[in-house]
């Protein structure tokens, strides 16, 4: 069996070996680690980067596309203002064309009567 003092010794030894573990210097990271580490730092650039890129990449094709808009809103705007012209002056050849129409329909008209 085991005596006292044997136990204090015993304890005494598992405090020590306990202290001495604490004590001791963590350990410097190996290769792998060290590897692992800046593989891990390079991906989380790279991803920031293409992030960043991603997002000038979008605000580049939000601005064409507006930019686009704005081109096609302005031709659309043209063509309207030439349409409006080419209707009016079609109106006005339209109404000078039923004004001959009526001078020619009343000649005949007069000339009927003179005949009769």
């Amino acid at each position: 069996m085991m005596t006292t003092k044997n136990l204090l010794v015993l304890a005494a030894l598992a405090a020590a070996l306990v202290n001495v573990a604490g004590c001791q210097k963590k350990e410097e990271p190996g290769p792998a680690e060290k590897v692992g580490r800046q593989i891990d730092q390079v991906t989380d650039k790279a991803g920031r980067e293409l992030t960043d890129a991603a997002r000038q990449a979008n605000q580049q094709v939000q601005d064409a596309a507006k930019e686009t808009g704005e081109k096609i809103s302005k031709a659309t705007d043209e063509a309207g203002k030439e349409l409006n012209k080419a209707t009016e002056v079609a109106g006005k050849k339209m109404a000078e064309a039923g004004e001959k129409l009526q001078e020619k329909a009343k000649e005949a008209r007069d000339k009927g009567d003179k005949d009769k």
